[in-house]
């Protein structure tokens, strides 16, 4: 999955010589991303970066039935949807928000943009390609997509 700062913005650290020097915000995003295993017991987590303006980590689901699209699930009066990625989601970017905003004294702005990108690795092949991406992410930061100067033009 591919989580970006809203706005682009730099605020999670920098890129000197192809490593990430994290920031506080990127130290609470980091914190956030690794508790998630106690949190969700179906769940263990593999290769992940934090970028200056992005977040992009493997996160397998151990029990995956239903974990991305559910059938609706019949609870007391309303029908609800179960499924847990969203729900992973949502906790670690509300979570890891709130205390980043609280933090630079900025109660209710966003901080992460309004969606993530999502891929779901079906193969040993697919795994190694993202895997490989994500590693190699800080030493190809400056072509990187995500690269701020990339948002002047």
């Amino acid at each position: 999955m591919t989580i970006c700062v809203e706005g682009m913005r730099c605020e999670l650290g920098t890129v000197k010589n192809n490593k990430v020097e994290l920031s506080e915000y990127g130290n609470i995003v980091e914190k956030f991303w690794i508790s998630l295993i106690k949190r969700y017991e179906d769940i263990s987590l593999d290769e992940y970066v934090i970028m200056p303006n992005h977040f992009h980590g493997i996160l397998a689901i151990n029990n995956y039935v239903g974990a991305i699209h559910e059938l609706p699930v019949r609870s007391e009066k309303k029908i609800h949807r179960k499924m847990l990625l969203p729900k992973i989601i949502g906790f670690f970017k509300m979570n890891s928000a709130k205390e980043i905003n609280s933090s630079r004294h900025t109660q209710g702005r966003p901080f992460w943009h309004r969606n993530y990108y999502e891929h779901i690795i079906r193969n040993e092949k697919d795994l190694q390609r993202i895997c490989e991406y994500i590693i190699e992410n800080p030493y190809k930061w400056k072509a990187d997509k995500y690269y701020p100067d990339k948002f002047d033009k």
